[in-house]
């Protein structure tokens, strides 16, 4: 097998990602080992090399002085050069060439996919109220962030820590070969070194941490600026949008500096302690040479150990702060991303069958997790095939309603069955596909009208997608569409959430994909609020046909549209206060008379929602 396909980068993880370090890391890279393993290794190979290389060298120098020009290239002599030109020439070359093979193919380009596939399907696996209660873009930007933090941790362990840690040892060897005295100044130079890395470390860790947070901010703030445009620029608050992203960006900068001022200072230190080595490491062998104690060759091979390592401090420094920095902002992905907020399927969960299409709500209480608000105490049931028109005021409940139906909450109390089967006890994907949905604001994915409209349906050919956009009144509107790249018509991208799509417009492709998908039970939440009248004529003339032998439930203020359902209920402060046909409701001179009574061009007066 090729290199880079050592690991599955779409390898799902196994269970919930853990919420402490360690365990949440070793969960990111499951399924990685054996390839990790392999480059740390080959990375080790490489590292001892460093002190090979300065006994190489060393060996050389001995040769040369030992016996003099005349001797250089006698038979035995031969052995050592060719041995040394060899080692530079092939087995150098080769292992550098392997590790670096290792992290830039087998690993860097894998584990990246790897660990954001993974934190991705986790997060969309979150119930609505995680979403609900962060921005958009702040999670992504957590994703992103976390994938990556774990990728250059795997990476940099590997190409940096690995080798650094095997150069030491190769180096200790290389100076006990040499001289005790030798060697016990090197480990006390290393004991300096590794106090100096442990305090500073976790001081990097905690301000990367802060700065990975104040950047996350920004993204979050920004984005949700960008997303929300139009009503910056419909209330003229371009000047409101700039001082809170600068306060965002106030924020960052000042993380950004007092992280800066810590890995500056960092940096100086190490410096500092790395320009000692040498002098120690060089000035031992001298005096130990000039006492008879050492070869020539013993001066070049501590001076070449010791200015490489000198120089590695620096690299090795910037590295293990980059590391640490990664692990502060992996902590700060994984506090945000790992929290389960999640309604999961029963234990031996089976897929919803929906032979007839009664829906009963039994006893049902929700009220978000406070003492107000939601829906109580709701006693429904709607028949196999009935047209249930739902009425009430803003924060009635009727949202809610429909909510709990889709199980993107859990009834706190009562339960709610489809033909009999409990939603709990049956898992949400078979639940949603048996639920087809128009929302007043309707979703759009930036993506071609033919892929928005086939998201009802993922495996309708494109005429079937065709005859669902002509029953919908969409087929001839989007055959004028345009985009910037030069496509059109049903490949023309539709703009992030549907953007270049008046509401009508959006309205008629979600009721294409509503036909399409074609599912038992069909919810209208506002479905033509947002079209003219001509147009609302032809859609109600479709959805007549559409809604037959499905069980319908249509939300609207617009009651003129309910007037033809089968039953209407009226909801008030969450509860069922009224229910019949539209004739019954108007002659009890109730609620829904009155609602009807105050209507201004069809649409529920504004004072019924205070």
């Amino acid at each position: 097998m090729r290199l880079g396909h050592w690991i599955d980068p779409f390898r799902p993880a196994e269970g919930a990602p853990p919420q402490t370090l360690l365990a949440f890391i070793l969960w990111c890279l499951k399924g990685a080992g054996p390839t990790l393993i392999f480059a740390t290794v080959v990375s080790c190979a490489a590292g001892a090399l460093e002190a090979g290389t300065a006994y190489i060298l060393g060996l050389v120098v001995d040769t040369a002085v030992s016996g003099g020009p005349d001797h250089l290239f006698d038979p035995a002599n031969m052995v050592k050069l060719a041995v040394a030109v060899g080692f530079f020439l092939i087995l150098r070359p080769l292992l550098f060439g392997l590790s670096s093979a290792a992290n830039a193919i087998a690993v860097g380009p894998n584990v990246n996919p790897m660990v954001l596939a993974r934190l991705h399907r986790w997060t969309l696996g979150q119930s609505v109220q995680f979403f609900d209660d962060d921005f958009a873009g702040r999670i992504a930007q957590k994703q992103m962030q976390a994938a990556g933090a774990v990728t250059n941790v795997a990476v940099e362990s590997i190409n940096v820590v690995a080798f650094a840690l095997a150069s030491i040892l190769g180096s200790l060897v290389l100076m006990t070969s040499i001289s005790w005295h030798v060697t016990l100044l090197f480990l006390l130079w290393l004991v300096l070194y590794l106090i100096i890395i442990r305090w500073f470390l976790p001081r990097v860790r905690e301000r990367a941490a802060g700065r990975a947070g104040a950047r996350a901010v920004v993204s979050g703030q920004i984005v949700d600026t960008i997303t929300n445009i139009k009503t910056v620029k419909l209330f003229a608050h371009a000047d409101h949008e700039d001082r809170a992203a600068l306060g965002a960006l106030r924020g960052f900068r000042d993380r950004a500096l007092r992280f800066g001022r810590l890995a500056a200072l960092f940096r100086f230190c190490l410096m500092g302690l790395a320009g000692v080595l040498p002098v120690l490491l060089i000035g031992a062998t001298l005096l130990l040479w000039r006492q008879g104690l050492a070869s020539e060759g013993n001066i070049v091979a501590a001076g070449a150990v010791a200015i490489r390592l000198s120089q590695m401090t620096g690299w090795v420094s910037f590295a293990l702060m980059g590391i640490y920095s990664d692990i502060g902002e992996i902590e700060d992905g994984m506090r945000t991303l790992t929290p389960p907020v999640r309604l999961h399927d029963a234990p031996g969960a089976t897929a919803l069958q929906v032979p007839e299409g009664e829906i009963v709500f039994d006893k049902v209480n929700f009220a978000y997790g406070r003492e107000v608000g939601g829906v109580s105490d709701i006693n429904l049931t709607i028949h196999a095939g009935e047209k249930l028109g739902i009425v009430g005021a803003s924060g009635a409940g009727k949202s809610t309603l429909v909510s709990l139906l889709l199980r993107l909450y859990q009834a706190e109390n009562g339960e709610i069955r489809i033909d009999g089967q409990p939603i709990q006890s049956v898992t949400q994907e078979s639940l949603r596909r048996q639920i087809g949905m128009v929302t007043q604001e309707t979703a759009m994915f930036n993506r071609s009208a033919m892929d928005n409209i086939r998201y009802g349906w993922p495996d309708a050919t494109d005429d079937e997608v065709m005859r669902a956009a002509k029953k919908a009144e969409a087929h001839e509107f989007i055959q004028t569409l345009g985009d910037h790249m030069g496509r059109k018509g049903y490949d023309a991208h539709l703009g992030e959430r549907g953007v270049k799509l008046s509401g009508g417009q959006r309205q008629r492709v979600a009721l294409a994909r509503a036909i399409l998908k074609d599912a038992p039970i069909l919810v209208l939440d506002e479905a033509t609020s947002a079209l003219d009248s001509e147009v609302e004529a032809a859609i109600q003339t479709a959805l007549e046909r559409v809604m037959q032998g499905k069980t319908v439930l249509a939300i609207a203020h617009r009651l003129s549209t309910l007037s033809e359902m089968d039953r209407i209920i009226v909801l008030e402060a969450g509860r069922i206060v009224e229910q019949g046909s539209h004739e019954v409701l108007l002659a009890r001179n109730g609620r829904y008379a009155q609602f009807w009574a105050r209507q201004s061009g069809g649409f529920l007066r504004t004072e019924e929602t205070e």
